[in-house]
C-alpha cells in the first residue's frame, strides 16, 4: 500500500467532502481535496479532527479487536459457524419474518448491496432498515411521490449560482459546514439572498437576510401559502405545468385552503411572510435547502412535497441555481438507498410492490427466496422484537439503543431477543451491551468501498493504514456467514470492487431508462478502473463517460407518463401538542462539532471541548417560570421518560419552545441521552419518526454538591446522579453532581493528597502513583472553578513537584496560567473564548478579520464566525463585522 498520497472520502455528513491523507514523520495528516468537486479543499471542525480519533482509536482500548461469542473470544471460524447456525436455526424454527437486519448509513456500499441480498434474497426476510430511516425516510418518500424516484435534482454549484437560497430546517452552518462557506461566499461575491425557516436562531441566522421562526410543524402551511400567492401573483409557469406536471389543481386547492391562516399558523409576521413571498415570486434562480427539520416529523413527507410543490409550479426543478436540493445527514445514506437498503426498497432501485421488479430482481440474483412486500420500518422492527415476533437481529455500525425514540422499549427489544449480533469498531456502545455475538469491523481509513452524498455523486473511501487486531471489513464477515449457510456461490466475491461492479451491472440491467438510478458504465469496468475512480454522479449509464450533475432540468421524471405530480396536502399538526402538564415544545438536533452517538467524535479533546455538556437552551422567560438559573442542572420530564441537561438561557429560543442536542448516551453521560424523551410518532408515509416536536416540561435538578474529576483511568460512576464524560488529552472530564459523597473506586493503589473544608464543604483530593497525578477530585455546593486547561497539562508530567501538589490541593493554578483558552469556540485552530475576549480587549476596535488574523480563529470551516460576532458583540463598543 502506498503511503504518499491517499485520497479518500469524509466519514461524516452527507456533504461527502474528499480527503488528502499522507505519512508524515510523526503519523498520518488529513487535508482537504482541492481536486474533489464538494469540497474544493475544504474541511469542517470534525474533517479536520479525524486524525484526532483515528489516534484516540488506536491508544487504549477503544476497538473491538476480536470476535466474541457470549463475552468470550473466540476465531473468525467459530464466530461466522455460531451466526450462521443462530441464523439458520431461526428461519428454521420461526420462518425468514422473524429475522432482521438494522444497518447505517455509515456502512459502505458494497457493505449495504451484500447486507440486502443476503437478507432480502437468500435468507427471504423483508425486515432491513437503516438508520437512515430517522433522518431521510421522508425526502425519499416525498421524491418518489413527487417525480416517481428517490433523485436529488440539484448539485452543489446551485448555491454558488442562485440569487435566492431558502434554508428549510436546515442548520446549515453546523450540520453541513462546508456547503454553508460555499454559500457564505456566493453571499459576499453575488449578493445572494438568503432565507432561513428554522423555529430558533441558530448559527446559520448569521447568513440570513430574513429569519422565519415559524411554529414547529407549521412548513406545510408555510408553502402551502407560497404557492397560493404563486397563483393569485400569476407567477405560476402554466406552459411548463401542461407539458410535465400532473395534480396541480388538487394541489391549489388545499393550498389555499391554508393560505388564508398562514400568519396564525405559523407564528409569523405577515410583513415577513410577505417579503418571503415576494422573494420567491421574483426570483427564478432559487434553491429550497431542506433537511432534518423537514425530515423529522410526522407529517416530514408532507412538507417534502409542499416544498417541491412550489418549484414545479414554477419550473424550478433541476435548472441551473433553481431546484428543490435534499441535503442528507449521513455520509452514505443515498448509497444505502441505491441497494434497497431501507424496508420499503429493492435494490437498484426497484420497488418491492411491484411484482415485475421483484420477478426481475429474483432472476438477476438467482434468489428464489426474495419475495414482494415491504418489511418492517425501524421503529415497528423494534416493537416486532418487543412483542417476540422478531427472534434474530443483526446490528452494523449504528446503536438504535441510543439512537431510536422509544429508548426504553428498544432496550427492553434487545433485552429478550434470543438473538442479537452486532458488528462495529468499538467496544462499547449502549446496544453493544446487549450483544450476544460481537464481531469487530473495519472502521474508516481501513475499508475500501464507496460512499454517495447528498448531489448523487459516487466516492471512494480508500484505506490507508490496517484495521486492528482482527477486524475484518462488514461485506467480508456477511458474505462468510452466507457461504456457512449455504449461498456460498451468490456471495464469492474476493474484492469491494466486484461487489461494485455487480451492483452497477444490476442499476442497468432491464432497465431501458425506466430506473433514474443507473451506473451501468460501472459495470464493465476492471478492478485498476475500481482502484482509482474519481468521483462521479449518477446516473452514469452504459456507453456514458461522465455523470449527470443535475437531473429533470428537460422536464422528464421517472414516472411511468414521463410527468411529475404535485401532491395535494394540508397542514395537520403534530400529534402531541403542547399542554398544562407539558408546556414546552423540545426540539431536537446536533452540535457543531459532534456526530451521532459520539463514539469517533467523542475521542478527540478538541472536538469535545466546543460544548463539553448536552444543554438544555431555553428561553428566558421560560426559564424564569421554572425557577432555572444559567448553569444549573434541569429535568427535561415528557410523556415516555426523562433526561437531565445543564441549563443554558438564550433568545435565540422563542418562548415556549426548547433545544436539546441528541449525542449523548449512557456511555458518556448518566442521564443525558435524550431518547428516552422521545414518542414514537412517525410520518404515516414514510415511517420516519417525529423528532423535532417533543412536550415537555422542566423543572430544577437539586444536588447537594457539584464537582469536577479529572481522571486516567476507568470508573464506575452508576451510584452517581449526574455525570458527563468529556475527553480532555492527557486525561478524562467527568462533570459531577449528587447528594452522598462519592465513592471512587480503582485507585487503592495509590498515594491519597486530601484538602477538606468542612465549614464551607470543600473537598480538593488526588491521588499519585510513583510521582505522577492519576485522579483528581474536585466537590462544593456549586461547580468548582477550576482551571482546566493547567490541571489537564499535569497529567502529562512524568511526576509532580512539591509545588504543583500544593497547588492541587489550594486548587490554584500559577498565576501565569490562570486563565484557561475557555472554552472552545474555533475547533478548527483550538481558540477559546477568553482568548478571543482577550484579544478584543486589547485593541481599541477589532473585527471578525482581526480576530482571523491574531489567532486564526474563524479562518478554518468558519462556523464558528457567528459566535465570535456575539463575543465581539458583547466585548467592545464599536466593532467592524
Amino acid at each position: 500500500m502506498s503511503t504518499t498520497e491517499i485520497r479518500t472520502t469524509c466519514p461524516y455528513c452527507g456533504v461527502g467532502c474528499g480527503l488528502v491523507v499522507s505519512r508524515a514523520r510523526d503519523g498520518w495528516v488529513v487535508g482537504g481535496d482541492p481536486d474533489h468537486p464538494a469540497n474544493k479543499g475544504r474541511l469542517c471542525s470534525k474533517g479536520a479532527a479525524l486524525i484526532d480519533t483515528v489516534n484516540a482509536e488506536a491508544s487504549g482500548d477503544v476497538r473491538l479487536l476480536y470476535p466474541e461469542v457470549a463475552g468470550q473470544r473466540v476465531t473468525w471460524d467459530k464466530a461466522i459457524a455460531e451466526v450462521a447456525g443462530r441464523l439458520s436455526a431461526t428461519l428454521a424454527e420461526h420462518g425468514p419474518d422473524a429475522i432482521a437486519f438494522y444497518v447505517s448509513g455509515q456502512l459502505l456500499t458494497e457493505d449495504y448491496y451484500v447486507a440486502n441480498k443476503l437478507l432480502k434474497g437468500f435468507i427471504g426476510s423483508p425486515h432491513i432498515d437503516t438508520n437512515s430511516r430517522l433522518c431521510m425516510a421522508s425526502t425519499v418518500a416525498g421524491h418518489k411521490r413527487a417525480f416517481g424516484a428517490d433523485v436529488v435534482p440539484a448539485c452543489y454549484e446551485d448555491l454558488e449560482i442562485a440569487d435566492l437560497v431558502i434554508l428549510v430546517g436546515s442548520n446549515l452552518a453546523w450540520c453541513h459546514p462546508v456547503l454553508a462557506q460555499r454559500l457564505r461566499t456566493a453571499k459576499r461575491d453575488r449578493g445572494t439572498r438568503v432565507v432561513l425557516i428554522d423555529p430558533r436562531g441558530t448559527a446559520s441566522s448569521d447568513l440570513a437576510d430574513l429569519h422565519l421562526a415559524l411554529k414547529p410543524g407549521s412548513d406545510v402551511a408555510l408553502f402551502n401559502g407560497l404557492l397560493a400567492h404563486l397563483d393569485s401573483a400569476d407567477a405560476i409557469d402554466r406552459a411548463y405545468v401542461l407539458r410535465h406536471v400532473t395534480g396541480l389543481e388538487a394541489a391549489l386547492e388545499t393550498a389555499r385552503e391554508d393560505a388564508g391562516d398562514v400568519a396564525q399558523t405559523c407564528g409569523l409576521d405577515p410583513a415577513d411572510i410577505a417579503t418571503f413571498y415576494d422573494w420567491f415570486t421574483t426570483t427564478p434562480r432559487t434553491v429550497t435547502v431542506f433537511s432534518q427539520g423537514v425530515n423529522q416529523s410526522s407529517r416530514g413527507t408532507d412538507k417534502v412535497n409542499a416544498i417541491i410543490n412550489c418549484h414545479l409550479a414554477t419550473g424550478r426543478v433541476g435548472k441551473p441555481g433553481s431546484s428543490p436540493f435534499s441535503v442528507t445527514g449521513q455520509p452514505n445514506a443515498m448509497g444505502g438507498r441505491e441497494v434497497g437498503g431501507l424496508a420499503n426498497q429493492l435494490a437498484a432501485h426497484m420497488n418491492p410492490d411491484d411484482p415485475a421488479d421483484v420477478d426481475r430482481l429474483r432472476r438477476f440474483w438467482n434468489a428464489p427466496a426474495l419475495k414482494g412486500g415491504q418489511g418492517l420500518k425501524a421503529v415497528d422492527m423494534f416493537r416486532a422484537i418487543r412483542e417476540g415476533r422478531i427472534k434474530a437481529l443483526w446490528i452494523m455500525a449504528t446503536n438504535p439503543a441510543v439512537s431510536l425514540p422509544e429508548a426504553t422499549l428498544v432496550r427492553e427489544a434487545l433485552k429478550i431477543c434470543p438473538t442479537i449480533i452486532v458488528s462495529d469498531i468499538v467496544g462499547s456502545t449502549d446496544s453493544l451491551d446487549y450483544a450476544h455475538i460481537r464481531l469487530p469491523a473495519l472502521g474508516w481509513g481501513e475499508k475500501d468501498g464507496t460512499v454517495t452524498n447528498s448531489e448523487r455523486r459516487i466516492s471512494r473511501q480508500r484505506p490507508f493504514r490496517a484495521g486492528p487486531g482482527e477486524a475484518r471489513a462488514d461485506w467480508w464477515i456477511m458474505s462468510k456467514v452466507a457461504a456457512v449457510m449455504g449461498y456460498g456461490a451468490a456471495f464469492a466475491w474476493r474484492t469491494a470492487g466486484e461487489i461494485f461492479r455487480e451492483h452497477a451491472i444490476l442499476s442497468g440491467f432491464e432497465n431501458d431508462g425506466l430506473r433514474a438510478f443507473d451506473i451501468a458504465t460501472w459495470g464493465r469496468k476492471r478492478e485498476a478502473d475500481y482502484a482509482a475512480m474519481q468521483p462521479f454522479q449518477w446516473p452514469m449509464p452504459a456507453g456514458a463517460t461522465r455523470g449527470t450533475e443535475r437531473m429533470y432540468a428537460d422536464g422528464r421524471f421517472t414516472h411511468t407518463n414521463g410527468r411529475a405530480r404535485m401532491l395535494a396536502v394540508r397542514h395537520i399538526p403534530p400529534v402531541e401538542r403542547a399542554s398544562l402538564r407539558f408546556p414546552l415544545i423540545a426540539n431536537t438536533g446536533r452540535y457543531r462539532d459532534q456526530w451521532h452517538t459520539m463514539t469517533r467524535t467523542g475521542l478527540s479533546a478538541r472536538l469535545s471541548a466546543h460544548r463539553p455538556e448536552p444543554l438544555l437552551e431555553i428561553h428566558p422567560s421560560d426559564a424564569q417560570t421554572a425557577d432555572l438559573l444559567e448553569g444549573e442542572l434541569a429535568r427535561v420530564i415528557s410523556l415516555q421518560g426523562e433526561a437531565v441537561l445543564r441549563v443554558a438561557i438564550t433568545d435565540a429560543q422563542r418562548p415556549g419552545q426548547v433545544f436539546i442536542p441528541m449525542h449523548w448516551s449512557d456511555t458518556l453521560s448518566a442521564r443525558g441521552g435524550i431518547g428516552r424523551l422521545i414518542a414514537p410518532h412517525t410520518d404515516p408515509v414514510s415511517g420516519q419518526p417525529e423528532s423535532k416536536h417533543v412536550p415537555v416540561r422542566v423543572e430544577r435538578f437539586i444536588t447537594a454538591w457539584a464537582g469536577l474529576f479529572f481522571t486516567t483511568r476507568q470508573h464506575d460512576l452508576s451510584a452517581i446522579p449526574y455525570w458527563v464524560r468529556q475527553e480532555a488529552g492527557a486525561c478524562r472530564i467527568y462533570e459531577l453532581a449528587g447528594d452522598d459523597a462519592p465513592a471512587l473506586s480503582g485507585l487503592s493503589d495509590c498515594e491519597v493528597l486530601d484538602f477538606t473544608d468542612p465549614a464551607r464543604d470543600i473537598t480538593r483530593r488526588a491521588w499519585v502513583k510513583e510521582g505522577k497525578l492519576v485522579a483528581a477530585l474536585f466537590l462544593a455546593p456549586e461547580r468548582p472553578e477550576i482551571s482546566r486547561d493547567w490541571l489537564s497539562a499535569l497529567f502529562a508530567k512524568p511526576t509532580l513537584t512539591p509545588l504543583d501538589r500544593a497547588r492541587l490541593l489550594a486548587g490554584r493554578a500559577p498565576e501565569t496560567e490562570a486563565a484557561d483558552d475557555g472554552p472552545i469556540v474555533c475547533s478548527c485552530h483550538a481558540v477559546g473564548r477568553n482568548r478571543i475576549m482577550k484579544t478584543a480587549a486589547s485593541r481599541p476596535a477589532c473585527s471578525v478579520a482581526d480576530i482571523g488574523k491574531l489567532t486564526g480563529a474563524g479562518t478554518g470551516c468558519g462556523s464558528c464566525l457567528p459566535e465570535i460576532k456575539e463575543i465581539l458583540r458583547h466585548a467592545a463598543p464599536v466593532v467592524a463585522a
